[in-house]
């Protein structure tokens, strides 16, 4: 097994420090690598990066991110991915990782996603240049996670949004907004490769537990939705030696948790 910890949209700021640490600082124990689903801070400033690089930096585990909408908020998400990189974080967006994990090899890609809906219910290429561009953002925003996903030679493959690739997880949200929350095309970009798991935020009021058109377990991490410091999901590695991950990983998965 390969142990999957998982959270999104802590929103740091100095009020929050020291909420997560002492769960934190017990991964060693408990999982081999932290994945944070974007929404790392409220407003997207220097300062709130620098709390998350304090709560989440210098951790036992591999801590690797993605950042959300309201990282973005103050324009200035190249600061903020600075700040987590100079703490050991590493920041995806539209690439990938691969980390030795128990003998073996975890992939993990990342891309922050966009919107527009989910399948019958979703903005199309069609209209207003206005529109073209939100549809166009959110399917270079797929085509790039796709691309980080079938680049990594991996036993087992991770995909982290932070808008959610399905509309399973988002039960709980407003109908009228399914559209900024996610978006089909992000689940279609993870079938298309043999993905293991997909872990995303955002959706506050959604469910933890969801699936892809192709079979693919999808999680919603978002801290309000987990009330817990992390979960941690057990990704099974396939059953032959190492392989790449166009010959096929596994899709076993169990959750367990920890409490903050």
């Amino acid at each position: 097994m390969i142990r999957v910890a998982a959270v999104g949209d802590v929103h740091m700021d100095v009020d929050v420090l020291g909420r997560y640490r002492p769960s934190l600082e017990q991964l060693g124990g408990t999982a081999d690598v932290l994945l944070l689903a974007g929404d790392l801070t409220r407003h997207g400033t220097v300062d709130e990066a620098q709390c998350v690089a304090r709560e989440f930096g210098d951790l036992p585990v591999p801590v690797i991110a993605v950042l959300g909408n309201h990282d973005h908020h103050s324009d200035q998400p190249r600061e903020v991915t600075k700040v987590l990189a100079s703490a050991g974080i590493t920041v995806l967006e539209g690439d990938g990782i691969t980390i030795s994990c128990r003998d073996a090899k975890l992939g993990v890609a990342g891309v922050k996603g966009f919107g527009g809906g989910f399948a019958g219910r979703c903005a199309s290429m069609f209209g207003e240049p206005e529109i073209k561009d939100f549809v166009r953002t959110t399917e270079r925003s797929a085509n790039r996670l796709q691309a980080a996903l079938l680049s990594l030679d991996c036993d087992v493959l991770v995909a982290m949004t932070h808008y959610a690739p399905v509309p399973d997880t988002l039960c709980g949200e407003p109908l009228e907004i399914y559209p900024f929350l996610g978006s089909y095309l992000l689940g279609h970009a993870i079938d298309a490769a043999p993905t293991a798991l997909a872990v995303h935020g955002h959706a506050h009021a959604g469910v933890e537990r969801g699936i892809t058109p192709g079979g693919v377990r999808v999680r919603n991490v978002a801290h309000p939705v987990i009330r817990q410091a992390y979960s941690v999901y057990q990704l099974e590695l396939p059953s032959a030696s190492r392989m790449p991950v166009s010959q096929g990983a596994g899709r076993g998965i169990d959750s367990l948790s920890n409490d903050v």
